[in-house]
């Protein structure tokens, strides 16, 4: 009895490893987010199973992790696989292995390809520290929002995005982070296609909008300056009693300089409090 989760190649069958074919030869269950891609990978890497293969993925998730923990309880191994990289990142299996763990059951993982890790490497950023953020939001205000909190984020930033929304989130991306943030968007990670561009935002969704986008998207995005929330914070009360200085009122002057910040109005309110409680 034993619940294993394990990587799988982002695209090039020759990066599975020997545990991932042991693993899939010796499994009595598998649960694979796209049960044909798992047949094709078997075949791209030469490996036979004999387990019973059942579909996992989110519309499914809930339902298929009571069923697979029971499976486990009566002592099934239990082989979990996504369609590339690591189950759990941005991929079903975290509820699995949650609740697997709460009941004392096995757990290993065998570890691999992994699109975050290749991308960092690829991006040529810096790598000593960095933030997975998974996929920002769809709709733009909250993907704005989003963006918002990571505005001072001095990690390396790593999101996930599908790639007819790219250049979306790139605009967005520029407005928030500002058009000189060094980035990196790593396309087809090894796949035939395979495809690094380097530069600054600005420059990505530029490229974004005058290319046709395909395949699986990695965006890498440079960290912020060192204490630059607190630069930023001077720079926006200054703003304001420029704005004051030229006889706008102080509501008017927060509601201008939030806008030429593209920031958030409360954001620059708190800045000119916090100045002020610090100036008596």
């Amino acid at each position: 009895m034993a619940l294993i989760l394990a990587a799988t190649p982002l695209g090039n069958p020759g990066d599975a490893s020997a545990r991932l074919k042991a693993a899939i030869e010796s499994a009595s269950i598998i649960a694979a987010e796209d049960s044909r891609r798992f047949h094709r990978l078997c075949s791209d890497i030469e490996v036979t199973f004999t387990a019973r293969v059942l579909s996992f993925f989110e519309g499914n998730e809930e339902d298929r992790t009571h069923e697979l923990l029971a499976e486990l309880q009566s002592g099934a191994t239990v082989l979990v696989v996504s369609d590339a990289g690591m189950p759990t990142i941005s991929d079903p299996g975290f509820r699995l292995m949650r609740d697997a763990i709460h009941l004392g059951i096995e757990v290993n993982v065998i570890p691999g390809p992994s699109a975050v890790t290749m991308a960092v490497a690829l991006s040529g950023l810096p790598t000593d520290r960095f933030t997975f953020e998974g996929f920002p939001a769809r709709a733009s205000g909250a993907r704005l929002a989003g963006f918002e909190k990571l505005r001072h984020e001095e990690r390396t930033m790593v999101f996930f995005e599908a790639p007819h929304r790219l250049g979306d989130s790139l605009g967005d991306a520029v407005t928030v982070f500002g058009a000189q943030r060094k980035a990196a968007i790593c396309r087809e990670m090894t796949k035939r296609y395979e495809e690094t561009i380097r530069g600054t935002l600005a420059e990505l969704s530029s490229w974004a909008s005058t290319n046709e986008v395909l395949g699986e998207i990695t965006l890498v995005v440079d960290g912020a300056s060192t204490d630059s929330a607190a630069m930023t914070a001077d720079e926006m009360v200054a703003r304001v009693r420029e704005f004051e200085g030229a006889g706008m009122d102080r509501k008017a002057a927060i509601a201008s300089v939030a806008q030429e910040f593209g920031i958030a109005k409360r954001l620059v309110y708190a800045a000119v409090v916090d100045a002020n409680k610090m100036s008596t």
